[in-house]
């Protein structure tokens, strides 16, 4: 249609002068010169670049986009990119603003006197986009005084070719013309609004002339040739596109060839057809691969849209999530991470959907964060609670270390100490120091007494003589192979129920008794491995109930078999990795049975771990 309106606008200048004999040489010029322009690079940049993801971005990644954006040339390349973030980064700023206003008004300021400036990030993220603006706007200033530089001397050209026309001398009128339409070919754009008439009187002049040029036809017919092989030579070009892997530089190079072919003159008649056809099959093929690729990159969308989807509705199951267990916290607080990562892989989204898509699966992650943190808000503050109450016991033991009533201060400290290993867990940065108050006033008291008390010394011997005799028995039982855990039990409840022993002595009895304990398990009949560590632990579990320092080596235990639970598990993954390495050679089943049994018998182990574990916990 535009090329229709072009030649009725061209028919009053063409019917001056023109003759029957350049007919068709006429219309052979204004088919060729009116094809029309094609710009798919500004699609393929929109397709390509519309789906970004800003959602998650902090203001420093805002800010060094901006930063790079002031660097590029490609004003609509920057341009869209601004709308896209700003609208991010100004949710930012008024969230920040609305924040520092409730500190100033918390801090007893009147809202008339808040004078919100922002951060340097604030400050530098304007001056950016203040940049980019003015170097846009001084870009479009010199495109369009370029546009006007390029309609004063098309003007001027036209003006020209009028000249040349009515000139007398033919001899080298053709040369100067072609002159003039290389020169015309070489400048730039023109304003929007003068372009089409500016081009009309272009094109009617240009066929004036070669109506006028009849004399010279064979030398017009030598440059139709010349024409014909120019555009031969777009047509190779063209089709070569077809092999360009990256398809928005085979988009890019066809507009620069399509430019060039309105702009070559007229070929022969008998070619014009031909020759457009082929140009147009090339062109037609780098457009079908155009196709494609936009067709499958809708489809991606359209696939990461499905798998977003269903992220985004595994999330829910997260965002009103409560437990009091902090255990149970932690492992959710890993899956969820899990789930982000999966996400993150997901590349991005249709435009129309992705701001539905990620807001319905952020703010599950974020609801799920915040309960967290309430959650353990509220923890610090019991912790903070407990530590005031052991504050407390301490000061009461501080009390009491100065005492001579020595048997109702002793029981009064027994009572502290009972209700301190009541009390829960208090801020870690203040346990050690908090329990070494504690347990320093204790002994400080039971020292004193001890050194008042010389029947003290002879009880501890005493005391001694007990555990080493019950250590006997527990060795003659083993020995003799009666041991069975009623006796063990019984045996344990008496030694765990006898006094202190002299200092120098309670490692020594210590050790023997842990010892004859070990020797004791083994010798009882009918007890599986499991069941052997169960009992040993049990053992260990109940001397630790009656040491000051108990709650800290049942800690430190825990670590101890978390870390073993830890390395079994790796242990276990890394052999069942290596089986998916054996083939089905000769030896590869001697070989998988070996690992086989090494994971049976780690995940026998395991299990005793996480018993030991469970236990550790149901003391703790």
């Amino acid at each position: 249609m535009e090329m229709e309106r072009d030649k009725r606008e061209l028919e009053p200048v063409q019917a001056q002068g023109a003759g029957l004999t350049n007919t068709h040489e006429k219309v052979a010029l204004q088919s060729e010169v009116d094809l029309p322009e094609h710009d798919e690079s500004a699609e393929l940049f929109d397709e390509e670049h519309k789906h970004a993801d800003y959602t998650n971005f902090t203001k420093a990644q805002f800010v060094g986009l901006v930063k790079d954006l002031a660097k590029d040339t490609n004003y609509m390349k920057v341009e869209s990119v601004i709308k896209e973030i700003k609208p991010h980064y100004d949710e930012i700023r008024d969230k920040e603003r609305a924040a520092a206003l409730q500190r100033f008004l918390e801090g007893g300021g009147i809202q008339e006197d808040f004078d919100y400036k922002g951060d340097e990030l604030d400050i530098t993220f304007d001056a950016n986009l203040k940049l980019i603006k003015d170097r846009r706007m001084q870009y479009l200033r010199q495109q369009e005084e370029q546009k006007n530089t390029n309609l004063q001397r098309k003007q001027e050209l036209i003006e020209k070719l009028r000249v040349l026309m009515e000139a007398q001398d033919n001899t080298h009128q053709f040369e100067a013309f072609k002159e003039l339409q290389k020169e015309w070919r070489s400048i730039g754009a023109v304003p929007g609004a003068q372009a089409k008439t500016l081009w009309a009187n272009y094109h009617a002049l240009v066929d004036r002339f070669y109506d006028n040029q009849s004399i010279y036809f064979e030398l017009k017919e030598l440059d139709r040739k010349k024409n014909y092989e120019s555009k031969l030579d777009l047509c190779v070009r063209a089709e070569r596109l077809a092999g360009v892997e990256i398809i928005k530089d085979a988009i890019r190079e066809l507009n620069e060839l399509h430019h060039e072919f309105k702009h070559i003159g007229p070929v022969p008649i008998e070619d014009k057809e031909t020759i457009w056809q082929r140009f147009k099959a090339a062109s037609d093929a780098v457009y079908a691969r155009r196709d494609t690729y936009l067709q499958k990159l809708q489809q991606d969308l359209q696939a990461n849209l499905e798998q977003k989807t269903k992220l985004g509705d595994e999330a829910q199951a997260y965002a009103t999530y409560q437990t009091d267990r902090i255990k149970e916290w932690n492992e959710k607080t890993k899956e969820i991470l899990d789930l982000q990562k999966r996400w993150e892989t997901v590349g991005g989204l249709p435009r129309a959907k992705a701001k539905e898509v990620n807001k319905k699966f952020w703010s599950a992650f974020k609801s799920f964060f915040n309960n967290k943190n309430a959650f353990f808000k509220k923890l610090d503050e019991e912790r903070e609670n407990n530590l005031q109450i052991k504050n407390d016991l301490v000061k009461k033991a501080l009390e009491l270390k100065e005492s001579q009533d020595w048997d109702k201060t002793s029981n009064e400290l027994k009572n502290l100490q009972q209700k301190w290993k009541d009390v829960g867990p208090v801020p870690e940065k203040f346990r050690e120091k908090v329990f070494k108050e504690f347990k320093d006033a204790c002994d400080y008291f039971f020292a004193q007494r001890r050194g008042q008390q010389g029947k003290v010394e002879q009880e501890q011997i005493d005391n001694l003589n007990v555990k080493t005799a019950i250590c006997e028995e527990l060795e003659k039982n083993a020995q003799e192979g009666s041991a069975s855990v009623d006796l063990l039990h019984d045996l344990q409840d008496r030694y765990n129920s006898i006094g202190f022993v002299p200092r120098k002595d309670i490692s020594v009895v210590k050790n023997r008794y842990h010892e004859a304990v070990q020797r004791f398990v083994n010798a009882i009949p009918d007890l599986t491995e499991d069941e052997r560590s169960r009992v040993l632990l049990e053992n260990q579990l109940s001397d630790l109930r009656k040491d000051p320092m108990g709650d800290r080596k049942i800690f430190q235990k825990e670590l101890a078999i978390r870390k073993k639970i830890s390395k079994v598990e790796n242990d276990i993954a890394l052999w069942k990795n290596n089986l998916e390495f054996f083939g089905k050679s000769q030896n590869a089943e001697k070989v998988r049975d070996e690992f086989n049994d090494k994971i049976k018998t780690a995940s026998d182990h395991l299990q005793q771990l996480k018993q030991q574990l469970k236990m550790l916990r149901t003391v703790s």
